[in-house]
């Protein structure tokens, strides 16, 4: 049994940190670290990409692929999960599934920008209808093999301005 007056971390617990600048001797003494003189021996420097005026790398390299300038926010949702949903009795097969039903059923949590159906196995309800704005090729063969239906509505676009009607 060890007394209080005993106690001790063990060996290696506590590091004693290194005191920079502190003379020669020290081994970081003098420029602390920082090598001589120049730009990033002060404080405050952030030249991560330059190089002294050079053209950086990064933007030398060629730019590849497409970035849309205003991308969807999709719901994607799985139609072997949708069946899990209506075997749970969360969803009504009877009734048509959209955006709103799913909301209901907590499968999603927001429209966003509409309801993509994506998968191509798992879906064996009959005759289940839904609307939704995209749906994939493996998707739609699975539901409409299952005797389903898949209405596609037009997704919103929000960056579309309405005419002026003044």
């Amino acid at each position: 049994m060890t007394r209080l007056n005993e106690l001790r971390d063990n060996p290696g617990a506590n590091k004693v940190r290194l005191r920079i600048g502190r003379g020669i001797g020290s081994g970081k003494g003098k420029t602390g670290g920082r090598g001589g003189k120049g730009q990033t021996a002060r404080s405050g420097v952030a030249i991560n990409g330059f190089e002294g005026g050079q053209m950086p790398l990064h933007m030398r390299m060629p730019k590849r692929g497409f970035n849309a300038l205003n991308p969807g926010n999709w719901n994607e949702v799985r139609i072997d999960r949708l069946q899990a949903y209506i075997d749970a009795g969360k969803l009504d097969p009877k009734a048509v599934i959209d955006a709103a039903a799913l909301i209901a059923a907590r499968v999603i949590r927001r429209p966003k920008d509409g309801v993509r159906l994506i998968g191509s196995e798992g879906f064996t309800s009959k005759k289940v209808t839904f609307n939704v704005n995209y749906a994939t090729k493996g998707a739609l063969a699975a539901i409409e093999s299952a005797g389903g239906k898949v209405d596609i509505i037009p997704a919103k676009a929000p960056w579309k301005k309405t005419p002026y009607a003044g």
